[in-house]
């Protein structure tokens, strides 16, 4: 297993994990399937390449398992931070230390980024090994945003967490 920066060329296993993601994990997510599905590869390679944004993505025998995005603030008064978003690990490759070397990747990309101190992630109360992960990391829970997202008639609470570098 090894993780890397993905670029355009992976826009095509990006999409399609993505879309997995969001359609077996539609409370995780901000994005819907029916949004996404959308989206032209065209659309998925900008985001891929997009100056300020940073997508990892982790592969066995070259496929693509598993993914997760560090987007840094650009405001000026904001410029001390960064946002983990989007993160997703296929199901068979869950609880393989995968997801733990994904986000590890992250924060130590954003420690590469001059001026960054904090980062800051969400993540659905409910999903409590996510939230295992996140603080095997040193990430904390500082707030809950209650009935964060709706999917279709049922809402879901997210854990605010900060990792302080």
């Amino acid at each position: 297993m090894d993780t890397r920066l993905l670029s355009k060329k992976h826009a095509a296993a990006y999409k399609s994990l993505r879309l997995k993601a969001l359609q077996e994990h539609p409370e995780a997510f901000s994005s819907s399937y029916e949004e996404e599905v959308a989206y032209s590869i065209a659309t998925v390679e900008e985001r891929l390449n997009a100056e300020n944004s940073f997508t990892f993505g982790a592969f066995v025998d070259e496929k693509l398992v598993a993914i997760a995005t560090l987007l840094p603030e650009t405001k000026n008064k904001l410029k001390h931070r960064a946002n983990i978003f989007a993160v997703y690990v296929n199901t068979s490759y869950r609880k393989t230390g995968i997801g733990k070397k994904l986000v590890e990747a992250a924060i130590n990309k954003s420690k590469s980024i001059e001026g960054i101190e904090q980062l800051y992630l969400t993540v659905s109360s409910s999903n409590i090994a996510a939230k295992n992960l996140y603080q095997s990391l040193s990430f904390k829970t500082y707030g809950t945003d209650k009935k964060a997202l709706k999917v279709k008639e049922t809402y879901y609470d997210e854990e605010l967490m900060v990792l302080y570098l």
